[in-house]
Formats: structure tokens, sequence, C-alpha cells
């Protein structure tokens, strides 16, 4: 799902529910300074208008698209090298649905970045595409996804806990007429001893 296009087509119907337990919980709205890492093409940008927003990607072609269509701030950069200019940090950070492209090494090394680029209070919100344990429709998508790297639960778990502190890690699914499509996990951290 490399373009643009079906990447926001295969999303769109998903959107809402997916980011439900943000929304559900009033986080989004509380928000100030937000570093929405792994952005995509964009799609996130619209629900922190009211915020300081940056999205980050290393796709270039995603990154374009974004600033065309949102006007909002992105940059392209690998988050593990990214430094905040303004030396602020921030206080929401989103990770929706891109560390299960990434492997483990890498995914500690991002983790850790992130809870560098955290302003004092600051919270990171990680929502995840888990490998389900049995054969299901769930756990075929899951292996079927482009990203090669979906997880079972416990494992997202502890490589969180491993960097982060976890303050909440809710399993929820999404899907369609009552059928479990994906299974996913709402993880909110803060960093090591903030």
């Amino acid at each position: 799902m490399e373009r643009r296009i079906v990447y926001s087509l295969w999303q769109a119907p998903f959107a809402a529910a997916k980011m439900a337990p943000l929304t559900a919980g009033g986080e989004i709205e509380k928000a100030r300074r937000v570093l929405d890492v792994g952005c995509g093409p964009g799609t996130n940008a619209h629900l922190f208008a009211h915020a300081d927003y940056l999205g980050l990607d290393i796709n270039p072609g995603y990154i374009e698209h974004a600033k065309k269509k949102y006007g909002r701030k992105f940059l392209a950069a690998d988050v593990t090298k990214y430094e905040d200019a303004e030396k602020q940090g921030y206080d929401f950070i989103l990770v929706n649905s891109f560390l299960h492209h990434i492997d483990t090494p890498n995914v500690e090394k991002i983790l850790q970045s992130l809870s560098r680029q955290l302003a004092p209070g600051g919270s990171i919100h990680i929502l995840e595409l888990v490998l389900p344990g049995d054969w299901s429709i769930a756990q075929g998508l899951a292996r079927c996804d482009r990203g090669k790297y979906p997880r079972p639960l416990e494992e997202w778990r502890a490589l969180f806990a491993a960097h982060l502190e976890i303050e909440k890690f809710e399993p929820y699914p999404l899907g369609v007429l009552g059928i479990t499509l994906w299974n996913m996990v709402y993880c909110k951290c803060r960093g090591k001893g903030a």
C-alpha cells in the first residue's frame, strides 16, 4: 500500500473506530503540541486542528501529499534521528499503526526516541495491530498485512513496558457486522521515570 490513494481508501471505513480509544477518553481535545509519528498521507491531521501539529513520516511522497492537502506542518524524516528544533517537547505523541512495520530492534530505538521527545507530563498514544494466537479472520488479515511484524498482545505489552511507563493498555476489535477483522491495542504511556 505504498500508494497514498490505496492507503486512504483501505483505512477510511475503519478510521473512526480505530481512533475510538482516543476520542472516547477526550485525549485528542487535551492535546496542545502534537507529534504524529508515521503519519502516512496525513489522515490524522484534521483531528488536531486545535493544536500545534507536526506529522512525521519517512515516505516523502506521503509528506508532499499531506502538505498540499492539509496545509499543516509535515516533515519527511526518520523518527530515531529527528530532533525538535524548538526543544519544547510534545505533550501528545501519536503512533498509529506504524510499529508493526518495524522489526523489534528498531521499534526499541523508536520507543526510546519518543520518550526523549515528550514534554513534562506528556503522553505517547500507540494504536497497534495485534496478531491473534488462534486461527481467525483477524489472524489471517494480520498475517497478510503489509506490515511484516504484527505481534501478539503480550509481546506488545512487554515491548512497551521495557521502554515506557504504561498507563493504559486496552485491546479492542475492529470489524463489520459483528465480525472481527483486526484486533488492535491502545496503549497510553509516559517516559520511564517521568
